[in-house]
């Protein structure tokens, strides 16, 4: 990467704040985005006690101009953004015959727009010095479908859909789009499945590796997705999953 700047979304959560700590030993300055919470602070915090640059951003994905003034900010005080990684979302858990539409445009809205509109803003400067790499976070959800989250499941598809466009489009210019797919990490968003061990051993059951993943291992395929070993690699999508889907 000649720009070892990183703009990552959803740097709050337990993925997005490995894959910032794992950006930053790689050497990128951070730009950590996502909505005011004690959350994204700790993100921050943790990345300034490692003595990795970063710029806290208190961003909320439906906010469009948010989005540009985010971008804007990290370059004003990094330089140019080399690396984008759509990692935020919702998931709200409902049954299919009761998703009000407000709730269907809301998840929409962040994780389809805002990985949208954030991949164009970003790529504007990328285009124009001919090199970056963008990251798109999907969920092998997609694949296979899970109850009472259609909203999400359809966004996640989207995303990996979005991220074969931008490669056919933007391989020209020397930028490389690729999507990672999680499997169940254990993060905050498995609250929604009810009973921990329950969920757990679900978990491990379909997997082929016997064991849960670490936020560390999703953290490490970015890492490859946005250095200069993947640098033939574009268009595609990496489930890492502990090989529950294998395709």
């Amino acid at each position: 990467m000649q720009d070892k700047v990183a703009i990552i979304t959803g740097a709050g959560g337990a993925l997005g704040r490995a894959t910032a700590l794992r950006l930053g030993a790689d050497g990128f300055a951070i730009g950590a985005l996502g909505r005011a919470s004690a959350d994204l602070a700790e993100t921050a915090a943790q990345l300034e006690a490692e003595g990795f640059p970063v710029r806290m951003l208190e961003v909320d994905l439906r906010d469009s101009d948010a989005i540009e003034a985010a971008v804007a900010g990290t370059e004003r005080d990094f330089g140019p953004v080399g690396a984008l990684i759509n990692n935020a979302a919702i998931y709200p858990s409902t049954p299919f015959l009761e998703i009000p539409l407000a709730e269907y445009d809301d998840v929409v809205t962040v994780n389809q727009r805002g990985y949208f509109y954030a991949a164009q803003v970003a790529a504007r400067g990328m285009v124009a010095r001919r090199s970056g790499a963008i990251v798109n976070v999907g969920s092998i959800t997609w694949h296979g479908g899970w109850s009472n989250l259609a909203s999400y499941v359809s966004t996640k598809g989207a995303a990996v859909a979005l991220t074969r466009a931008l490669a056919r489009e933007l391989g020209e210019h020397g930028i490389r789009v690729n999507a990672v797919s999680p499997g169940a990490f254990p993060t905050k968003a498995e609250e929604i499945q009810g009973d921990a061990a329950e969920y757990s051993a679900h978990v491990i059951e379909h997997q082929a590796l016997k064991r849960r993943g670490s936020d560390a291992e999703l953290a490490a395929v970015v890492s490859f997705l946005v250095g200069p070993d993947s640098s033939f690699v574009t268009g595609q999508t990496i489930n890492v999953d502990g090989g529950w889907i294998m395709e």
